[in-house]
């Protein structure tokens, strides 16, 4: 058998649900490197997450399928891996072949790399970078790549596209730039850095891949890939298919703050947040009245209610909205839910959460109040069946006890789907949320 016909194709695994393609953002391996089980080869970046690729083969690199920059469909090729001679096996690599026939005991987003039961730890390979050289350009030509990045300096080391990719579309020259990264290599947050700069230039540059022409001097093109088409497909999707509903309340959100500033006093090793208070409030409510917790079967033309609360919590990011999803949240404490969140919107905003964290929700609690707003229309979570709103809290005259005073008010919005319940459902769901955040000892009673 030639080698040829013994090599082995990796294709692009099933990345999460919903996800039919994804972006190569930087290839870890190079042709001719040998490769162990379960080495990451390849970062890629879907439109949820980035996340590392590990490969189920041991051997030698052949050929890589797609440079950076490039989308991939799942299920085409991705890296292609020849075994090792005898003689070509360098020393560290003497198990491979006993890795290779155990197989891969490595799983990614449901994604099984092999059918053994093999629990080695997956080592990341180390990156050796080059610094780039400078582009040259003949005189009256744009500087810069193929792609018309900005050109970099000599010492501007960039590894990812995504970055090249917020330089340009930002005119940030990257030979400007200081990498804090290793070797000096520069990151998404430094370009962000740049942009934060009292004087960084903000013109952007039009992106040459986008099929689109500027109407007016100045006017800014941005592709709607990625984040942005997922979050835009799907909003489109929502607003098509839930016939929604919008009722809201103020609400005197002072004991609130009272209970919550307890707690802490108490636990100063764990604090508790607003939204972790909120959140305990909400699977209350979500106990009282679960037709809330549900989904419309359009095909089934049925009403499905999930026996647990996934819940689903708006986070902005600089890569758009993300809705990362707490599992089976019933089940946890005040104080895990407190950790659970601040865990959970940290890893959303950094990038590191797995696709399969930000799909499956079944409820959304989105705090629209730290942006400064009171309240929202907010449109529902394709498929949950609804969404809770909470603006800022703000001081407000209130009548208490027949007499006018000044206390911490909050307004609450329900957005729900009108096939899942009646009116007088949500509204009872909404006055039973009002009525804890008014008076935090009714979820004691609750329990």
């Amino acid at each position: 058998m030639t080698t040829v016909e013994r090599t082995q194709v990796f294709l692009l695994p099933d990345l999460g649900e919903g996800l039919s393609e994804a972006e190569i953002v930087e290839w870890r391996v190079a042709v001719g490197d040998i490769v162990t089980v379960d080495q990451s080869v390849v970062e890629v970046e879907t439109a949820k997450a980035v996340v590392d690729v590990p490969c189920p083969y041991a051997g030698r690199v052949v050929t890589l399928h797609g440079a950076a920059g490039e989308v991939r469909p799942v299920g085409q090729p991705l890296i292609t891996i020849a075994p090792l001679d005898g003689g070509d096996e360098p020393a560290g690599h003497a198990t491979y072949r006993e890795e290779e026939r155990a197989g891969s005991g490595n799983v990614l987003i449901g994604y099984g790399t092999g059918h053994g039961t093999t629990t080695r730890r997956r080592r990341r390979p180390r990156l050796t970078v080059a610094p780039e050289p400078a582009d040259t350009a003949p005189t009256g030509a744009v500087a810069g790549g193929p792609t018309g990045d900005p050109a970099p300096s000599p010492s501007a080391l960039v590894i990812s596209p995504i970055v090249r990719r917020l330089a340009r579309e930002h005119g940030v020259d990257l030979g400007t730039v200081r990498g804090t990264g290793p070797g000096g290599v520069i990151r998404r947050a430094d370009v962000e850095a740049a942009l934060a700069a009292p004087a960084a230039r903000l013109a952007a540059v039009p992106d040459p891949h986008v099929a689109l022409a500027p109407t007016g001097d100045g006017d800014v093109i941005v592709p709607l890939t990625g984040v942005r088409k997922v979050i835009a497909d799907k909003l489109s999707r929502s607003r098509r298919e839930i016939p929604e509903v919008t009722i809201w309340v103020d609400v005197d959100a002072t004991g609130l703050l009272e209970t919550r500033a307890a707690i802490n006093a108490a636990t100063p090793d764990a604090p508790v947040s607003i939204l972790a208070l909120l959140a305990r409030i909400c699977l209350s409510g979500l106990r009282r009245f679960p037709q809330l917790n549900a989904r419309v079967d359009t095909e089934g033309q049925r009403i499905v209610q999930s026996a647990g609360v996934h819940l689903g919590i708006a986070a902005q990011t600089d890569r758009g909205l993300l809705v990362p999803v707490l599992r089976d949240a019933q089940r946890l404490t005040t104080a895990e839910l407190a950790a659970e969140l601040a865990a959970t919107t940290a890893a959303a905003r950094a990038g590191s959460l797995p696709p399969a964290r930000l799909t499956g929700g079944t409820f959304t609690l989105n705090n629209y109040g730290v942006f400064g707003v009171d309240g929202s229309t907010p449109i529902i979570n394709h498929p949950e069946a609804a969404l809770l709103g909470v603006g800022r809290i703000v001081d407000k005259p209130w009548v208490v006890d027949g007499q006018l005073a000044v206390r911490k008010v909050t307004q609450l919005s329900l957005t729900f789907d009108h096939r899942v319940c009646d009116g007088g459902v949500a509204g009872g769901f909404l006055r039973h949320v009002a009525d804890c955040v008014e008076r935090p000892v009714l979820l004691i009673a609750a329990v």
